[in-house]
């Protein structure tokens, strides 16, 4: 089917019959409303009719009907906005933008839609359970700029994790560094540390015991726990998993990360017991002011 020429309905249908979280109101019906509304498009927003023959080189656009997805419980609030950028601190559990079962349920929809801005972009990506600061370009022709300053890693980073006190962790002679080789295999939620050349590296930049004021809030929601203590991360480097991985190998696991160290279903994802990992500050020089930006997320590390 993917080489052999064919007709874009069957095309269309063959594409929402294979989605792995496919909404059951995605019917026969939808597919020829889709078409009768000129909803399905090539590259130049041409719409193509149902006995349209669809060649293997041939671009094909439609819109997907999201499968229902549970509500995030958490609110987005917004750190910063001018013309340019509109920068959020973003609530954990909200995907940054739309992939797999999350849709709807994400920052770049939600923000989208709440805007009104068709336009918005996020500029880099938070993983799905972190919260944070996540920056997010208003104009089409200023997203190179903006994403190519974060693909370049030219902003600096700290983020700020919960996880039971480990003393003497710090380095009196020089900066802390966690540094690994991790890799992550496509189709698997979990990455892995395995031997070779080093690949993330981040600097463990304070461990500071919580208070017993916010370890009575930690256990309202978590339960019983040894002493929790509030690390600050300054990562070098990007790879997937990064601070769960080494947080989780140098210190121990972050409060509430249902990866590590045991896996837990997704179909059992608790909503009330977030992990307490937070991207807490951005620094950046900004490509088009050249003039240094920092924005700080104010969300309580202890109880977002």
């Amino acid at each position: 089917m993917e080489s052999d020429p064919i007709k874009a309905i069957d095309f269309v249908e063959y594409l929402i019959n294979t989605q792995r979280h496919r909404n059951p109101a995605d019917d026969a019906t939808a597919l020829i409303e889709r078409f009768n509304d000129h909803l399905v498009v090539n590259h130049y927003a041409e719409p193509y009719a149902p006995d349209d023959i669809v060649m293997p080189d041939d671009d094909i656009w439609f819109y997907r009907m999201p499968a229902a997805e549970r509500p995030i419980p958490y609110k987005i609030h917004t750190i910063f906005e001018d013309d340019d950028l509109l920068v959020i601190d973003k609530p954990p559990y909200l995907a940054t933008m739309p992939r797999g079962r999350h849709i709807t349920e994400t920052a770049l929809v939600k923000m989208r839609v709440l805007t009104g801005n068709n336009d918005l972009t996020p500029a880099h990506r938070l993983d799905r359970l972190t919260a944070g600061v996540l920056v997010m370009v208003k104009k089409p022709e200023l997203r190179g700029a903006y994403q190519t300053l974060f693909a370049r890693r030219e902003a600096s980073k700290t983020y700020e994790a919960i996880a039971e006190y480990i003393p003497n962790l710090m380095n009196a002679e020089g900066p802390t560094i966690w540094e690994n080789r991790i890799e992550k295999e496509r189709g698997v939620v979990q990455a892995f540390v395995t031997e070779g050349p080093v690949n993330a590296r981040t600097e463990l930049v304070s461990v500071t015991p919580v208070n017993d004021a916010e370890q009575k809030i930690l256990e309202a929601t978590h339960g019983s726990l040894p002493r929790q203590a509030r690390y600050v991360l300054a990562p070098a480097t990007g790879k997937t998993h990064q601070l769960r991985l080494h947080m989780r190998d140098f210190a121990a696991p972050i409060l509430g990360d249902p990866l590590y160290p045991v896996l837990h279903a997704v179909d059992d994802e608790d909503y009330t017991t977030p992990m307490h990992l937070i991207a807490r500050t951005l620094t950046f020089i900004d490509p088009q002011t050249h003039e240094e930006r920092t924005f700080v997320s104010t969300r309580p590390t202890g109880s977002l």
